[in-house]
């Protein structure tokens, strides 16, 4: 967006560019979400900024009106593959606070100095003032939102003393913790429950249809889900935690909320992230639902369902091992085979609830969880092999990886061809211009739409590949998933149509016959 654009943005008050820049004023040293109901300021005396750490490194500080913190997250870490885009997404995953800058420029292959000079170009801020503002946020989320004291939530946030926090929340929002605090317009958990619940603000529309995708993989024991909710047990750097989503259509705002079951204070920053990307909160629905709209294809598919989410991951070693069993299989099968490959997988420390255990490690899935699965033998040996490679390190992917990245790692592993990679880049990195097109459920779902409705306006046929509503094609997968389950549905009679994605047979490729990368 140009500044003129943006200028007409915040003109109008559009929340759908909420999280997406920032509009600083000079004339009041403050910065602004775009739909802030302040009178528009004269567009000489505005700046905008892609990251509140920029305004807040160029002097200004948080409108305390608008509140520019409490919004949704920009889409364009998903859609940016460079290595701006990396670096946000390790950063929201919490790696600063693991690892420091040294440990996220390693990551993404920089030495720190050359990552802090691209940070300061593409976004305004080095990594150190990109951490810090997202150390505040959460920070903010969680005294508005919960009761826990002050000195937890510093630590919980990131923040390495009381006395750092306190003069960062006074640099950023200009106001107290406790004042900060006071501006809480939602009801906060009650100081002696021993759970964290939180609102998580999305962008509208939001098609509550994920929840059916993660409910029909869910494995006993270690997920549940239902059409409107999602629980699950998982592995974070300094221990086990547990959480749970819960949709109501019905209430006031429809809010998202998210119960907190068990978590290390210090992993909560990277349990919030993974949580946003899992449901895809960050994405802009109305930008990608006028995109696929476009196409005759999936015109009335869009208007039934506005708001489609892609579901991420929130373990990617987990996904992988999640691709490769339910590869040219349905997600019935699938799920039958990992619900007895979870056996391998050890007791949870955080058990409640009917979820108990934990998804296997790569290590122990290498050392006797293969013998749990059942199929072909080349399928249990492609398992055990990646399993293998990711315990001992040779495999190391994960959020700050690009799509030629996934590829190159994960192509030369035997059992692994273009299908599993796309898939993966969907869940793992949040793709969003992969389309399956050797995917039997995609195929299906292009057949059940409108024979009359694949005809443009000009007559001339639309591209079998869907490259007219790039750079939005894997949502256009999951509006064809959802189509071929419904049709699925009308034929066998279930109550209940889900997303069944299934790859058609194709032999592992080598590194030689590796695809090159899609366009961007």
């Amino acid at each position: 967006m140009d500044f003129w654009q943006r200028y007409r943005a915040i003109d109008a008050r559009d929340t759908r560019f909420d999280g997406q820049f920032y509009t600083a004023v000079r004339t009041t040293g403050i910065y602004c979400r775009p739909s802030c109901p302040a009178r528009t300021p004269k567009a000489a005396n505005v700046t905008f900024y892609e990251t509140s750490a920029a305004a807040h490194d160029a002097g200004y500080r948080a409108c305390k009106r608008c509140l520019p913190e409490a919004v949704p997250g920009t889409p364009a870490w998903n859609v940016r593959s460079d290595i701006a885009g990396r670096a946000m997404r390790l950063i929201n995953d919490g790696v600063m606070n693991r690892d420091g800058v040294e440990g996220l420029a390693a990551r993404l292959g920089y030495s720190s100095r050359q990552l802090n000079r691209i940070l300061s170009h593409e976004l305004g801020a080095g990594p150190l003032s990109l951490a810090r503002a997202s150390r505040a946020q959460t920070a903010r989320t969680l005294l508005v939102s919960t009761a826990m004291k002050v000195s937890d939530i510093a630590f919980a946030a990131g923040f390495s003393s009381v006395r750092q926090f306190n003069e960062t929340i006074g640099e950023v929002f200009a106001m107290t913790p406790s004042a900060l605090r006071a501006t809480a317009r939602h009801h906060r958990a009650p100081a002696a429950s021993t759970a964290l619940t939180l609102n998580l603000p999305y962008r509208e529309p939001f098609d509550p249809g994920v929840f059916d995708f993660l409910a029909v993989r869910a494995i006993p024991g270690i997920e549940e889900g239902t059409s409107h909710s999602y629980a699950r047990t998982l592995r974070l750097a300094h221990g086990d935690a547990r959480f749970r989503v819960d949709y109501d259509a019905g209430a006031a705002g429809r809010p998202l909320v998210l119960t907190i079951g068990a978590v290390d204070l210090r992993d909560l920053a990277s349990l919030l992230s993974r949580v946003r990307r899992l449901l895809d909160l960050d994405a802009d629905p109305v930008a990608i639902d006028a995109a696929l709209a476009a196409d005759p294809r999936l015109a009335a598919a869009v208007a039934r369902t506005p708001g489609m989410r892609m579901p991420g991951a929130v373990d990617p070693q987990e996904l992988l091992i999640r691709a490769m069993i339910g590869q040219q299989i349905t997600v019935a099968a699938a799920r039958t085979a990992l619900v007895l490959l979870s056996a391998a997988g050890s007791e949870s420390l955080v058990p409640a609830d009917g979820l108990h255990r934990l998804f296997p490690t790569a290590a122990q899935i290498a050392e006797n969880g293969f013998e749990l699965i059942r199929g072909p033998q080349r399928r249990i040996d492609a398992v055990r092999g990646a399993a293998a490679a990711m315990a001992s390190g040779d495999l190391d992917f994960g959020y700050g990886d690009d799509l030629r990245g996934l590829e190159a790692k994960l192509l030369p592993l035997a059992g692994v061809g273009p299908w599993t990679v796309g898939y993966a880049a969907m869940r793992v990195i949040g793709a969003p211009d992969v389309f399956l097109a050797n995917d039997a459920a995609v195929r299906n779902g292009i057949r059940s739409l409108d024979p009359a409705s694949a005809d443009g306006a000009s007559g001339a046929a639309p591209a079998a590949d869907f490259r007219e509503v790039s750079p939005w094609r894997s949502y256009a997968t999951m509006h064809l998933w959802r189509a071929a389950a419904v049709a699925q549905a009308a034929r066998t009679g279930s109550k209940t149509p889900t997303q069944t994605p299934k790859q058609t047979p194709t032999p592992p490729q080598t590194p030689a016959q590796a695809p090159k990368k899609a366009k961007p």
